[in-house]
């Protein structure tokens, strides 16, 4: 492992050795590898590529292009308005619900956007929001996707495993919204989503917390087996008010799980194609680490520690030490406790701080995915021991969505 890390560091520095950090890198072999193992984790069930975890329109339409992805969920609507106009894809399913005055507007008023994009719903009161904006008959039939709430809530509920989403969590639910939406003129539901974050999201191997990783197995196995019921049964209710074209589930870390649903027609992954630390702590599937930031040491405060400029790029979350990025390579560097990732510095102790020198790189790793996106202009795309090409990210195109 440690011939590998070399290796990796090695070809990384030769590739970006005319660049100044900071800066990111993509490593299009390992980019490719995870695409492909994603689409081959699906068993034949359309991947949807989740755009907030990727961020780079390059990067989006290359992962689509690859066999077994199609479409896109993005997490705002004028980011999926964006995407449709500048060709990126034609079916762009918005993750969640949205108050967006100005682009609810654009998107009624635009048949060929309507078509493209579907939104998402989980109560009538953003059926009322919409109305109010442009009335049914003054602009085009809008796509929804009903959002079912996938946490698991054993014990009659006094117990809440997954995230606090969507308000319908029942088939009955379910079915009454499917109702109401098809009593309403101008609207026309089309799809079903239930994000079991609990399973998608929670990797079930925590480093050195082996009490922890079984009760997280445990609640993660009830969690799916009364998910399975449930969300069939929910399909099956809003079958009957709605002629459902997709029924999307999961993310990178339960792709596979997902895809066993026989009530699931595509699944949703993006995370994986960058694999962030947070994946790590994954038993099914780790995807090989594919994005890198480089921060250069500019000091030497004492024989034992390095200091790189930077380096705080928190992810989001929960605060604590699994949101921090981490030094990757040289192997064997580590945050200092005290400080951790700093705004303007971060001081880095370990075995391999003692060889560091004034200009040398540090290789980090983001806890999370497209976040790392937000920190750069551009992202440097890397093939063996070169950069092939340099593409904007989100940020780069001036386009701040959230």
């Amino acid at each position: 492992m440690a011939i590998e890390s070399d290796k990796l560091r090695e070809r990384l520095d030769r590739a970006t050795a005319h660049l100044d950090p900071p800066y990111a890198v993509v490593d299009l072999t390992a980019f490719d590898a995870n695409s492909a193992a994603l689409a081959d984790r699906a068993a034949g069930k359309p991947v949807r590529l989740a755009s907030k975890s990727v961020r780079s329109r390059e990067l989006i339409s290359r992962a689509l292009a690859r066999p077994g992805w199609h479409g896109v969920m993005a997490f705002t609507l004028p980011e999926a308005i964006w995407l449709v106009r500048a060709g990126v894809s034609d079916d762009v399913l918005v993750a969640y619900p949205s108050a967006d005055r100005a682009a609810l507007a654009e998107l009624g008023a635009d048949p060929t956007l309507a078509a493209a994009i579907t939104l998402m719903i989980d109560g009538t009161g953003q059926l009322d929001f919409i109305d109010a904006i442009a009335a049914p008959g003054q602009r085009a039939e809008l796509r929804l996707c009903l959002d079912l709430d996938a946490s698991w809530r054993p014990l009659r509920g006094r117990v809440h495993v997954g995230v606090r989403r969507s308000p319908v969590h029942s088939a009955r639910a379910a079915g009454a919204l499917a109702a109401a939406v098809a009593g309403r003129p101008g609207f026309r539901l089309v799809g079903l989503m239930s994000y079991e974050a609990q399973i998608a999201g929670l990797g079930d191997a925590p480093p050195g917390q082996t009490l922890l990783a079984g009760a997280i197995r445990l609640a993660q196995r009830g969690s799916y087996r009364e998910l399975l019921a449930r969300r069939g049964a929910a399909v099956a209710a809003v079958r009957e008010h709605a002629d459902l074209e997709f029924v999307n589930g999961g993310g990178t870390g339960s792709v596979a799980a997902t895809s066993a649903d026989p009530a699931v027609t595509e699944v949703t992954a993006g995370s994986g194609l960058y694999g962030p630390t947070l994946f790590d702590a994954y038993r099914a599937w780790r995807p090989t680490p594919a994005a890198f930031f480089a921060c250069a040491v500019v000091r030497r405060p004492t024989p034992e520690l390095a200091t790189v400029l930077g380096g705080g790029w928190i992810a989001s979350g929960p605060a604590a030490d699994s949101r921090l990025p981490r030094p990757w390579l040289p192997a064997g560097l580590k945050l200092v406790g005290t400080e951790g990732a700093g705004e303007v510095q971060t001081p880095l102790s370990g075995a391999a701080a003692a060889d560091l020198r004034v200009g040398d790189r540090v290789w980090f790793r983001h806890a999370k995915a497209g976040e790392l996106c937000e920190r750069v202009n551009e992202l440097h795309l890397i093939e063996g021991d070169a950069v092939v090409a340099t593409v904007p990210t989100y940020r780069g195109e001036g386009q701040a969505f959230l």
